[in-house]
Order: C-alpha cells, then structure tokens, then sequence
C-alpha cells in the first residue's frame, strides 16, 4: 500500500500519522506533505510521539509538488485547507480520503494545557488511523 497525507503545513497532524501509519507496519510505504510545508516538524508533536514510542524526529516537512508525478493507493487529506487545495494534486491516486482533525498547533494555554492536547490530538490520530489500517488489511485479504 502506497499513501500520501497531504496537510497545510506538514509540521505536525501529517507527520504524527506519518509515524502512526509506518509503526503499524514497517513495509507500508507512508509519505507525508504539505501545501505550504513549515521549515521543521513541530517540536511539541516530536514529543509527544516520542511519549508512545514512535520517533519522528528525523522527518522534514515535504512540499506537494515533490510527489506531484507519483502514483499512489491513496491520498489522505487531514486538514480542510489542504481539502480545498487537493484538487490541484495531478498525480495518480487509486483513491482520495478526508480525515480531518483540528491543529493542535493552534492551541492556546499553560505548557501542561498545550502538552495535554497534543496528546489528546494524538491519541485521536493513532485510533483513526488503526481503524483506517486494520479495515484496509482487512479489506485486503477478502
């Protein structure tokens, strides 16, 4: 299976399923972008991926257009900015999915506050995206 997420800034949602999705199975070729990608990955979901064992300190934010050639299985969109500018991606996808979820980098609050909400945001990430992988191999062995 060959998936792309595609988001705004690919610092932080993009890159934590990212993690997710490869931690899940290691053979899965994962690759993440953004529309306007941030110069780094955000150091607070660094952290809190790295809380559940997944290092995604070595990924860089990617622009679209690195992959605007390739082929892939699916194009995840998890943002709704990077929805609107979806169409624009000319590569060839099997099938496009929204799964959006709101920018923990958004939050405002205490160190704790902002730090609990990563977290809250991961952990909304990890269980959707285990239900999106178990019902593709599911999906697979059929």
């Amino acid at each position: 299976m060959k998936i792309l997420i595609l988001c705004t800034g690919n610092s932080c949602r993009s890159q934590m399923i990212h993690g997710f999705l490869k931690s899940f199975d290691p053979s899965m070729a994962v690759y993440s972008c953004g529309t306007k990608p941030e110069e780094q990955v955000n150091p607070i979901a660094v952290k809190v991926m790295h809380e559940v064992g997944i290092d995604i300190s070595s990924h860089t934010p990617v622009n679209v257009n690195e992959y605007i050639d390739k082929s892939f299985d699916y194009l995840i969109t998890v943002c709704d900015s990077a929805k609107e500018k979806c169409p624009v991606f000319k590569g060839k996808v099997s099938k496009r999915i929204h799964i959006g979820f709101e920018d923990p980098a958004n939050f405002k609050g205490t160190e704790d506050e902002v730090i609990k909400h990563y977290q809250r945001s991961r952990d909304q990430i990890m269980e959707r995206f285990k239900q999106f992988y178990n019902q593709k191999v599911l999906e697979a062995n059929i």
